[in-house]
């Protein structure tokens, strides 16, 4: 039985949305058992005393790490907070992956300070699956914020694992990979993004060359690389971006005094429905740690039980696939 190891005291939500989603998820997911670390007293008042069996248990803990506390100090200082109990569960083989909504940084060093780098991984980089206009199948995006500075050779691991991640994960053949830049000639960009286009150019993936961050969106690329620094600036105007013009569009519509206002936002509710499901993150689920040695996955701090439950099905698929042991073999032999 695969075991996922889920911080149930991270996040906004939490723990209620936690427990509504693994209700959900274990039903449909009769070969996985989850493992709830947190307040047992809060924890067993959400969950009904006939879903405690060998599918699903609470592991009790009495700390939590706050979106305040600074990550490293805080995984090293509050030793039975959910987040570290759950991660040394996975690091001692009793669990199999690590999933938490809490604080992105003292997740990040629970992987790589706890579970561990895979050996000949140089950084772990942080990876979601974000939205394009043209398909429903979306885009990897590499590094996101694990790392403030990088090196060629770092982005070019990351572009091997998420290219492989894309292939075995999403269902994606011969992934398309480019990388970020302020240009599309080869020649663009600093130093390091130079030298990386060049090491991506020579390796085996199916590497189509630079992308601009106006076309990130449209759909040209499954897996876009860059440094950790620029991945997690793009991220949030993305996110950003996304959230105010939906609510603009939103309040133009539907607020607004004039009928005809009103009957042209009857008519289009159509295609809004339609525009808010391309662009509905919540089904790819969270934010992946790839190179350490185990699944480690962020979800959103505000997520619902939607994105949890579809973030769990994430999970439970990387486990099941064995992705992080072909990462072992794959890196070992380089």
């Amino acid at each position: 039985m695969r075991t996922i190891a889920i911080d149930a005291m991270g996040g906004e939500n939490a723990p209620d949305a936690i427990v509504k989603a693994v209700l959900q998820a274990k039903t449909g997911m009769p070969e996985t058992k989850f493992l709830l670390f947190g307040d047992k007293e809060a924890l067993r008042k959400l969950i009904p005393e006939d879903q405690i069996n060998d599918q699903l248990g609470v592991v009790p803990t009495t700390e939590v790490i706050a979106d305040e506390d600074e990550p490293v100090k805080a995984i090293r200082k509050k030793k039975d907070s959910s987040m570290v109990v759950a991660a040394n569960f996975v690091k001692e083989g009793k669990a199999d992956a690590l999933l938490s909504l809490g604080n992105t940084g003292a997740l990040l060093a629970c992987g790589i300070f706890i579970i561990g780098r895979i050996k000949g991984i140089v950084r772990p980089g942080l990876m979601p699956t974000l939205p394009v206009q043209n398909s429903d199948d979306g885009f990897n995006m590499v590094d996101v914020g694990a790392n403030a500075k990088s090196k060629p050779e770092y982005l070019l691991q990351w572009a091997e694992m998420a290219s492989y991640y894309a292939e075995k994960i999403r269902g994606i053949k011969n992934p398309r990979v480019m990388l970020l830049n302020n240009g599309a000639e080869s020649d663009k960009g600093d130093d390091v993004h130079q030298k990386a286009y060049e090491l991506l150019k020579e390796s085996n993936l199916n590497f189509l060359g630079n992308i601009e961050g106006n076309e990130l969106l449209l759909g040209k690329a499954d897996v876009v690389v860059t440094d950790g620094f620029t991945g997690n600036a793009v991220l949030k105007n993305i996110e950003g971006t996304s959230s105010v013009l939906l609510h603009l569009l939103k309040d133009s519509l539907l607020n607004g005094g004039v009928m005809m206002t009103k009957l042209g936002a009857l008519m289009v509710k159509g295609s809004l429905s339609s525009l808010k499901s391309k662009f509905d993150t919540a089904k790819y689920g969270g934010a992946v740690l790839l190179g350490v040695n185990a699944p480690v996955v962020k979800t959103h701090g505000r997520s619902n039980e939607r994105p949890i439950y579809f973030t769990l099905k994430q999970v439970d698929k990387m486990v099941k696939e064995k992705l992080v042991a072909d990462f072992r073999d794959e890196f070992a032999e380089k």
